[in-house]
């Protein structure tokens, strides 16, 4: 039997704006072939395209630091109930980049299929990072009602949700290391070369370019005056490879 498959993003803040939830629907449509729902969970829907499934991020009984230190509202998709929703659900951060087809990453069954950025830092074993994961929608409700249960200690254990996942969900499968990339492991400059030349495009193969902290995609399009990036590491102006992207799926560049 096929499920049905549902992306999944959440916004909540003013970091990212309903341009980053327009355009991420946009290169989602532009790459998954066939049927799919793009629902993004937020209490802030002004400006989202119709196209966009909007509900209202579930209350699983979080404080207002929560939203800020780590992304602990995130642990609220593994609810038992999620709007009706069903199917097998592809969770996707705003400030993610698609660069390929994304249909595979609905196929590869697991509790939860994640990213494992150990490689990108040389760490040993496995480490689960959040920014794009995939779960049967429904099936792991123990996730949220021990976290309810004891929140307060959970979160001072596990400081942010992606290390709390990792210890909550037994059966992890990774995403293949060639689907995805990092902006800054495997994009951005060496330091003082960083000064000189702009950063490299997602090689041919990628299907996810991640971003994680400073800079973000908006950096790279609408640059902020001087550096972008967090010091040491320098960058400036705007990227030709980020702004074509951004523009190809409705973003504005100026």
């Amino acid at each position: 039997m096929i499920k049905s498959r549902v992306v999944l993003c959440m916004k909540w803040g003013t970091l990212y704006s309903a341009e980053y939830v327009n355009v991420l629907y946009r290169a989602c449509s532009a790459h998954i072939k066939g049927d799919f729902r793009f629902v993004c969970l937020t209490n802030e829907s002004e400006g989202i395209l119709p196209g966009v499934e909007v509900f209202p991020i579930p209350d699983i009984g979080l404080e207002h630091r929560h939203y800020y230190h780590g992304a602990w509202p995130k642990i609220a998709v593994f609810q038992q109930r999620l709007h009706g929703l069903v199917g097998r659900a592809l969770f996707i951060d705003l400030d993610t980049v698609i660069w390929g087809a994304l249909d595979p990453l609905f196929d590869i069954p697991g509790d939860l299929v994640a990213i494992n950025n150990a490689p990108w830092t040389g760490e040993s074993g496995a480490r689960t990072m959040s920014s794009v994961f995939a779960f049967d929608i429904c099936a792991q409700g123990h996730v949220v009602s021990e976290l309810q249960a004891n929140r307060d200690e959970l979160i001072a254990r596990h400081d942010i949700e992606q290390e709390y996942l990792h210890h909550a969900i037994k059966n992890i499968r990774y995403w293949p290391q060639e689907w995805l990339v990092s902006f800054k492991y495997h994009l951005r400059r060496p330091l003082i070369v960083d000064r000189f030349l702009p950063p490299l495009p997602p090689p041919e193969g990628v299907r996810l370019l991640v971003f994680h902290g400073r800079p973000r995609p908006m950096d790279l399009v609408r640059p902020p005056k001087g550096n972008w990036d967090r010091f040491p590491h320098y960058g400036s102006g705007a990227v030709g490879w980020m702004r074509d992207y951004w523009a190809r799926h409705g973003g504005l560049v100026t």
